[in-house]
């Protein structure tokens, strides 16, 4: 079968539901790749009829507002001893340096932590139950919630939307490098999400000096 008959025959609730799950979970702290699902959707839409572009970013902003506010009532209710236990289970993603980092941005930028979190993987993470461990009232994370959450997701959907359709006019004609285009886009993005984890948790971390005198006092 033609990989463009392939592609047409996805369900598109299925892609709807797939985006709204991925996306709601790694808002609630899993860590999962919501960016590159939601990337990778939009320009789907961009080549299939039945995938509607606004139904994506819907589909986006809501897992996205829902997962975080369960991640926040998460985080209020446990408190820090949940923060332990994610990083006895997720190092890479809920290690102290992380947490550290996250915790300044908190710190820093208060409510607004939370809608420019949603444009950075870590803060992505983290957001809803930091917040619900910090106590943060619940009126302030709502209105960064949404806000960062429909910024983020119609955003996100809007540019990739615009891009595949100006391509897909010269991709359909070469189907195979019109996958190996999505494929290859989908692994650019991941490598930088994780850069840019490693660049966050590296600058959030002590340096070995002061850690050495800690250590010794």
């Amino acid at each position: 079968m033609h990989i463009q008959e392939w592609l047409e025959t996805i369900p598109a609730v299925s892609v709807y539901a797939l985006v709204a799950g991925v996306i709601g979970l790694e808002s609630l702290g899993i860590p999962l790749p919501g960016e590159i699902v939601l990337i990778s959707a939009a320009l789907l839409s961009a080549g299939h009829d039945g995938i509607n572009p606004w139904f994506v970013g819907a589909c986006a902003s809501a897992g996205a507002i829902i997962g975080d506010s369960i991640g926040y009532a998460i985080g209020r209710k446990g408190g820090r001893p949940l923060l332990a236990r994610l990083g006895g289970k997720f190092p890479k993603h809920f290690g102290e340096s992380q947490i550290a980092m996250a915790e300044r941005s908190f710190e820093k930028w208060g409510m607004w932590a939370v809608f420019f979190g949603r444009f950075v993987a870590l803060l992505r993470i983290f957001a809803g139950p930091l917040a619900g461990v910090l106590h943060m009232p619940y009126w302030k994370f709502l209105i960064a919630n949404v806000l960062g959450g429909i910024v983020w997701a119609g955003g996100t959907t809007a540019v990739i939307y615009s891009v595949g359709v100006v391509a897909e006019a010269w991709l359909k004609r070469f189907s195979y490098l019109g996958l190996v285009a999505a494929v290859l886009i989908g692994v650019a993005s991941m490598l930088i999400v994780k850069n840019r984890a490693k660049k966050a948790a590296a600058s959030a971390a002590p340096a070995p000096e002061s850690a050495a005198v800690v250590a010794t006092d």
